[in-house]
């Protein structure tokens, strides 16, 4: 009685009604979209929420829609001057099109990969390390410009593209460190000519002024005496103004 309890038709019916509905029920997450393929021909992009698929008919790629972060692995990149760097960056890209990122590509994930790889040898190898150091805005720029391009036809649209690490070789690390102490040096020469040259343009100035005022002169003159004598000298020497003089060479002529 139990072997015809279990095998009865309802018992069968209500397990084939189970296994349909857990074969044909999908729930799809707010970030995600199922692409539906009826008979090996996509038919719809359906999600989020319900989806009803027919057993042995119907099949479903789910896709996500939330933005990607994936790490490029350093790359050995020679800059424009012959200078052997080592470069690599983090892409951050999402599926616009789940349609066209399941058919156009294999593996959307990692065909990105493989292109920033290549993208990021390029685009570094065609500046000089100047430029790489300095002006990491547009290369990053011009990285996020030929993935996305390259990008577009597999429906995943590429937002941000940064150079994280920058690795230089020792002797180039010693002679950069040379270079900006030589422009250091070259800065401080420059600050302390400049300081004497308005130095200078001050005394002809501070010279100007005394020759229309000559008391000026014995003043300047009495200060210094002071000066001197205040110091703790064994020898102290006191110039004789030239005024002093002026009456004994009239004199003589």
């Amino acid at each position: 009685m139990l072997l015809e309890s279990l095998f009865s038709p309802v018992v069968i019916v209500v397990v084939l009604a189970v296994l349909f509905l857990a074969s044909s029920v999908k729930v799809l997450n707010e970030y995600e979209r199922g692409v539906i393929f009826r008979l090996g021909r996509i038919i719809d992009t359906k999600g989020p929420g319900l989806i009803i698929l027919i057993p042995g008919i119907d099949k479903m790629v789910k896709i996500s829609l939330r933005v990607v972060a994936m790490d490029v692995p350093t790359q050995d990149v020679i800059t424009k001057d012959n200078v052997s760097v080592k470069v690599n960056a983090v892409v951050y890209f999402r599926v616009v099109n789940a349609s066209a990122a399941v058919v156009s590509v294999e593996n959307f994930l990692y065909a990105t990969s493989q292109l920033a790889q290549t993208t990021l040898r390029s685009v570094c190898g065609q500046v000089e390390l100047d430029d790489l150091l300095s002006e990491r805005d547009k290369i990053n720029a011009r990285l996020q410009e030929i993935l996305d391009r390259s990008t577009d036809p597999w429906g995943v649209k590429v937002t941000v593209v940064e150079v994280k690490h920058i690795d230089l070789p020792e002797e180039m690390k010693r002679a950069m460190a040379k270079q900006a102490e030589a422009e250091r040096e070259r800065r401080s020469k420059i600050i302390n000519a400049e300081g004497e040259m308005q130095a200078a343009y001050k005394l002809v100035d501070a010279a100007k002024l005394m020759a229309t005022e000559p008391i000026s002169l014995q003043l300047r003159y009495l200060q210094t005496l002071s000066q001197v004598a205040a110091e703790n000298n064994s020898t102290t020497l006191f110039p004789i103004p030239i005024d002093l003089l002026t009456p004994f060479l009239k004199r003589d002529k």
